[in-house]
């Protein structure tokens, strides 16, 4: 079997004890690639030195988080950062695709201005540059998926909340087609039952493929080979018999 996380922040620091064991423990639970969403400017050097240290597994993404956006006088300079990375990478360095990027008010509805601007221009890089976009979300749930079926070619990632009681999450997936489902963690957040309230690792996100075939009927095999194909589809990974590499 074999998984890709499309969604793990294994750069950040509460990893920093045993880092390079939960890398093992993806490889050994089936998880064949990582790919790291970027936050803002103060994450950028560990994502980077990360991939750099296994650039057959750890797939970089660049951009500004929404967040980052809230109460930063130099949310633009960040922006910034993210066309000069595209134009200009890092040695060992390719960007996979833009994110995480999107829109998100939970903490704060004061910066809605700010965070569509930064949102709007990272879409637009990513159609000058030819890459697919991670988009962030929350709370939209159904109404996300039924405002993006009519946007092309799209997945959605699905994470550790499938696996929590009462789930909303769970009842969507439910009736999703299996063609629209990429698996993610999040990790260090959101983690899977049923270690929640735990630190989250990339390890788990065999546990949200098997809560996806429990809700589905299907083998776990099944969800693997389908979710597994859809991001190698989106984000142009593909494999060799020993590891992964970008098309």
């Amino acid at each position: 079997m074999k998984l890709i996380d499309t969604h793990s922040h294994l750069y950040e620091p509460e990893f920093d004890d045993d880092r390079e064991a939960a890398v093992a423990r993806a490889r050994e639970a089936g998880v064949a690639a990582l790919l790291l969403p970027a936050i803002d400017t103060a994450s950028d050097r560990r994502l980077f030195d990360l991939c750099r240290s296994h650039p057959e597994y750890c797939f970089p993404m660049i951009g500004l988080h929404p967040t980052s956006v809230n109460d930063n006088p130099a949310w633009r300079e960040e922006l910034a950062r993210v066309e000069r990375y595209l134009l200009e990478p890092p040695a060992g360095i390719r960007f996979c695709a833009i994110g995480e990027i999107g829109l998100d008010y939970y903490w704060s509805d004061a910066f809605v201005a700010q965070q569509t601007e930064a949102f709007v221009a990272q879409l637009r890089l990513a159609a000058r540059f030819d890459l697919p976009v991670a988009i962030h979300t929350r709370s939209e749930g159904a109404a996300a998926f039924e405002r993006l079926c009519g946007c092309g070619d799209f997945c959605f990632g699905i994470g550790g909340t499938v696996t929590f009681k009462k789930s909303g999450v769970a009842e969507i997936v439910r009736t999703m087609p299996l063609d629209r489902i990429v698996l993610e963690t999040d990790c260090p957040y959101l983690t899977p039952a049923p270690y929640r309230g735990q630190r989250n690792e990339s390890a788990y996100v065999r546990l949200v493929c098997d809560k996806i075939a429990e809700l589905k009927g299907l083998a776990a095999e099944t969800v693997a080979a389908a979710t597994t194909a859809n991001a190698e589809a989106l984000f142009g990974i593909r494999y060799t018999e020993k590891n992964t590499e970008r098309r």
